[in-house]
């Protein structure tokens, strides 16, 4: 089975692609020649997921699906939620966006937060949402040199570890995608 993952980001791809079968042929918008960002226009972070979902299949009639992810930190009402790649602004600089949540919340004691990722599948012109979260918490300073995004700053619960002190192998047995992506793959898989 081919199908089009809509990301031109090559670390999320690559850790998506550890995730799923052989069975499926995975191709990034690189692959397909999509080279346009595809416009997140949605409110919420489902909607996101579907704009850029239905946007390849319609516009390059492949299969895909399509993610989007979010940190909801409880202390600023979820915020920055589907904002949190622009947290800082339009450039989507991961460095900005981590220096505004922190001066955001210094002097707050509660740094309970959660990524959120849903992933929006398009597949023979069914649509279907898969959603996975993970709980943790917004460390004061950061740790770590993996991943991207907020993982320098992120612990999940239960965890002493960020997730950019995290290889690969263990993000992606705790992580939101991994959730969501599971939920994806044992789909494909019935």
């Amino acid at each position: 089975m081919r199908l089009v993952f809509a990301t031109h980001n090559k670390n999320k791809f690559k850790e998506i692609k550890s995730l799923l079968p052989n069975f499926i042929e995975l191709l990034s918008l690189d692959d397909i020649g999509c080279t346009e960002d595809i416009e997140e226009t949605g409110k919420t972070i489902d909607e996101n997921a579907i704009i850029k979902a239905k946007y390849v299949k319609e516009k390059y009639k492949y299969n895909c699906f399509a993610d989007d992810t979010g940190l909801e930190v409880d202390e600023l009402g979820g915020e920055p939620g589907v904002y949190s790649a622009r947290y800082a602004g339009e450039q989507k600089d991961d460095q900005a966006n981590i220096n505004k949540l922190l001066t955001q919340l210094e002097g707050k004691q509660n740094r309970k937060a959660r990524f959120k990722t849903v992933i929006a599948l398009t597949l023979n012109n069914k649509e279907t949402l898969f959603t996975g979260n993970c709980e943790g918490e917004i460390l004061k300073d950061k740790k770590g040199d993996q991943g991207f995004g907020y993982d320098p700053i992120f612990k999940p619960k239960g965890y002493e570890k960020t997730f950019a002190e995290m290889n690969l192998t263990e993000k992606s047995t705790i992580s939101h995608r991994a959730k969501a992506f599971n939920q994806l793959k044992n789909y494909l898989s019935e």
